[in-house]
């Protein structure tokens, strides 16, 4: 199978990991429920890494997992964070602003000495413009047209500051997860490294699990779990297709990556159809910015 297919399984995947944790986090009386998320994630991660482990004999040692264990810190914690902000903003407005993390690794990389071409300084510039305008836009849009353009959706949204802070606080740990991986990875063998973090992940849904149904004696109600190990498929699956995608694409990296970093536009036509979001026209203006911006620093980002 060529790289193009692998990425549109990735982008469909990883949008459809978006879509489903929306659905299985969006119930604002279960403060639990984004614990229950990692606990889903956690569960399909850790067979994975078993299939990795004892079928694909992919190599694991605790001292794999330890070197990697500040990174896959990071990027639990940021998705964590991820499925507490689903409770209080519309998926369409969480993921292009998740997703603008790619924008601050570059920065980080400015920040550190390194380089970038015009087109990766423009597409930076482009990101944080649109997010901006996202988060402006949301924070002065009028209450009264906030409630009507939500009276489709199966869900009500008030306006906060956590609401938009939380997806900005995935950001930024995704994109510090994603700096230190880079550094880390120099040194580990990246299928070693993607088992420490599946089994990190697992040992997180073990502790999650203890503390939600054997602490807090909350319960688990099978409608209400579909989603949620649904959108953990999807997510390890993208995960999966994103690595067979980069690994296959050869010079064509930057059109993979590109084309899988288009995964957010298509997580707001599924939130548009499935959800019945529905988002000002400044709303959408917002996003295509951000979204045009990090495509762009896909396509340039292997260049």
């Amino acid at each position: 199978m060529s790289w193009f297919w692998f990425a549109l399984i990735a982008l469909i995947c990883w949008s459809g990991s978006d879509l489903f944790s929306k659905i299985g986090c969006a119930d604002q009386k279960d403060k639990y429920g984004h614990l229950k998320m990692v606990i889903a994630v956690g569960v399909i991660m850790g067979l994975h890494a078993a299939y990795e482990i004892f079928i694909g004999g992919v190599p694991i040692s605790l001292d794999v997992m330890i070197k990697y264990l500040p990174v896959s810190a990071l990027y639990i914690l940021s998705m964590t964070i991820g499925y507490v902000g689903l409770r209080y903003i519309e998926l369409s407005i969480s993921s292009p602003i998740c997703n603008s993390s790619g924008a601050l690794v570059a920065i980080l990389c400015i920040c550190t000495g390194q380089t970038m071409l015009t087109q990766q300084y423009i597409a930076v510039a482009l990101i944080c413009v649109g997010v901006v305008l996202l988060g402006v836009t949301e924070m002065l849009e009028d209450d009264e047209l906030k409630q009507i353009r939500q009276q489709k959706s199966n869900y009500k949204y008030t306006k906060s500051i956590i609401a938009l802070l939380l997806p900005i606080l995935y950001c930024l740990i995704d994109a510090l997860g994603t700096f230190a991986d880079d550094i880390v990875l120099e040194t580990l063998n990246e299928d070693s490294a993607n088992v420490a973090y599946e089994l990190t992940f697992l040992f997180c849904a073990v502790v999650c699990f203890i503390y939600v149904k054997l602490i807090k004696k909350q319960k688990f109600f099978i409608k209400a779990e579909a989603p949620k190990y649904i959108g953990g498929a999807f997510e390890t699956a993208g995960q999966l297709a994103y690595i067979y995608a980069i690994a296959r694409s050869g010079q064509y990296t930057g059109a993979a990556a590109a084309m899988i970093s288009c995964y957010c536009a298509v997580s707001v036509l599924w939130s548009r159809i499935f959800l019945k979001e529905k988002l000002s026209w400044k709303h959408y203006v917002s996003i295509l910015i951000a979204v045009i911006g990090i495509v762009i620093l896909g396509i340039f980002d292997e260049a």
